[in-house]
């Protein structure tokens, strides 16, 4: 069959957009313009792969995401939950060639100059695919249209992903960017985002740079610097608008198997200082459906000091609850081996939360089974198993709490409010279980459970 004859057959038997058999309902995946294919792969509609500019102005969250240096794709919210795909913001194209993976900011006091009109200038930076030029793309109608600045490239300093952000105790814009030298990040500093000065190096990174200030324990006088590489890694340190300084080694932002290119949002609005990330859900398999790869849920990331030191956490945004539907609730129950509290339960997405007493309990191991895919907790070892990821998951005062955000093709699992968080995709074979079922159960002895809650989810589209 040739490649028309083959989208000829795909057309024949389309199914409404977002309503397509395996397509995420709780997830961000691209949607197809012009281009109706099965299968489409790096450069085609309906692929997304790194997270890009993440920035909020006036009422909207901008997402931005590659379509593999082809273009930058583009959906705005209200709410950071449901979202709506825009034409895409810009692409390849020109002497630059296509425009791979940075950062997005607004430019308040039209600092480059290039702002018209009311609304203030939006900047997106990439770079070219050389691997040898920064670059800037701008909107000046919220978003809606961009244009390649005429005098491009910005900076001639070899190798990609550039992400800007305001320093405010010097008045000056940073650059993060990826080497060289090798597997390190180069610093540099602007008044213009055009003329750029470099600063210092960090080295150990690799990729999809991202930089920022979180407060620790909620304490807004005690800041610390968070710098994360491509694989969501990360280091804290200070830093004085020349240089970081880490304080950390580096640490794993998170354990699962489908977690890259991550970006925070820049810009959030008014007192609401949260700093939110969302990533790449790199792999999986979406087989004979018009699109590919997709997005991890938004979660809140802030640092808390435990007795092995200052780790970052990563928990859902509190929107999430946007999304709630039917409830099911117990409080202070002993759950014996016989037992499944949620064996009337059936569904796809579910936002599942609940909190083991383990001084209570004498159970050697708990499981969730969600719609086909397993979430352990071995109680002797105090080993998390997601899907297949494992990692050490201490309780903290005697109490164990998870958090599994559970999607068609995905199970995203958070351990005591987001000490660890656990990203994966899964398979196939579960998305298209005739009737998913959730169970929890309980082996080698009693589970005391103080709380537990399973919301349906509706559907973000």
């Amino acid at each position: 069959m040739s490649l028309t004859q083959h989208n000829e057959s795909a057309n024949e038997h389309r199914v409404e957009l977002y309503k397509e058999a395996l397509r995420p309902q709780v997830h961000f995946t691209a949607r197809y313009w012009d281009d109706y294919r099965l299968n489409p792969q790096q450069h085609q509609e309906g692929w997304v792969n790194d997270v890009n500019g993440l920035v909020y102005y006036d009422g909207e969250y901008h997402f931005f995401a590659q379509r593999w240096w082809s273009c930058w794709l583009h959906a705005v919210s209200t709410d950071l939950i449901h979202w709506k795909e825009l034409k895409p913001a810009f692409g390849k194209g020109g002497a630059l060639g296509g425009t791979q993976s940075g950062g997005g900011i607004v430019d308040y006091t039209n600092a480059t100059g290039l702002g018209v009109g009311k609304e203030p200038v939006m900047v997106a930076f990439w770079s070219s695919t050389d691997n040898e030029r920064q670059c800037i793309s701008y909107s000046t109608d919220r978003g809606r249209t961009w244009e390649k600045y005429a005098k491009n490239p910005v900076l001639v300093h070899p190798y990609r992903d550039p992400n800007v952000f305001w320093y405010e105790p010097d008045h000056k814009w940073i650059m993060i960017l990826y080497g060289p030298p090798d597997n390190s990040y180069v610093l540099f500093s602007s008044v213009n985002l055009l003329n750029w000065e470099k600063l210092s190096v960090i080295p150990d990174m690799y990729e999809c740079p991202d930089m920022f200030p979180l407060c620790l324990d909620g304490n807004r006088e005690l800041e610390k610097w968070v710098v994360i590489d491509g694989s969501g890694d990360y280091v804290i340190g200070t830093f004085d608008g020349k240089r970081f300084e880490p304080e950390t080694r580096k640490m794993k932002g998170d354990y699962g198997r489908n977690f890259y290119a991550s970006m925070t949002f820049d810009g959030m609005p008014g007192e609401d200082n949260r700093r939110i990330q969302m990533a790449w859900m790199r792999g999986g398999e979406y087989p004979d459906m018009p699109f590919n790869q997709q997005i991890s849920f938004p979660c809140e990331l802030t640092l808390r000091t435990f007795p092995e030191g200052v780790r970052m956490c990563r928990y859902p945004v509190r929107e999430i609850e946007k999304l709630h539907a039917v409830e099911f609730a117990v409080k202070d129950r002993i759950l014996t081996p016989e037992e499944n509290p949620l064996s009337r339960i059936s569904g796809r997405a579910f936002d599942i939360l609940a909190e083991v007493d383990l001084s209570r309990s004498d159970c050697a191991e708990m499981v969730f089974t969600v719609c086909g895919n397993q979430v352990k907790y071995n109680v002797s070892d105090r080993q998390l198993d997601s899907c297949g990821s494992v990692v050490e998951l201490k309780p903290r005062s005697g109490l164990l709490q998870l958090r599994i955000l559970v999607d068609r093709m995905s199970v995203e699992t958070f351990g005591n409010l987001g000490e660890i968080s656990m990203t994966n995709v899964t398979n196939v074979a579960c998305a298209q279980d005739a009737k998913p079922t959730l169970s929890l159960q309980v082996f080698g002895g009693n589970g005391f459970i103080t709380s537990l809650s399973v919301h349906e989810l509706n559907s973000i589209w």
